[in-house]
């Protein structure tokens, strides 16, 4: 019996436009600069934890934010 081959290609055109509402709605983006090699090592960081680079970077954010303002965090701030 031959073995059916998928034809997905790819995204849908309705997938793509899911993913840019979401996007639109729900997240902001910000730039961050590191030395050359620092990205990698941050990626090897987080990934040994189990996490994304953008979820070690925002937790890493946050925690330095309530280190500093004593566990304040704004109520608006999940």
């Amino acid at each position: 019996m031959e073995e059916k081959k998928s034809t997905y290609k790819g995204n849908t055109d309705a997938h793509r436009k899911g993913n840019a509402k979401y996007l639109s709605e729900r997240v902001e983006d910000i730039k961050v600069r590191v030395p050359k090699g620092k990205k990698d090592y941050y990626k090897r960081e987080a990934d040994i934890l189990g996490l994304s680079l953008n979820k070690f970077i925002v937790d890493a954010m946050d925690e330095k934010i309530q280190r500093d303002r004593n566990g304040l965090l704004p109520d608006n701030v999940d």
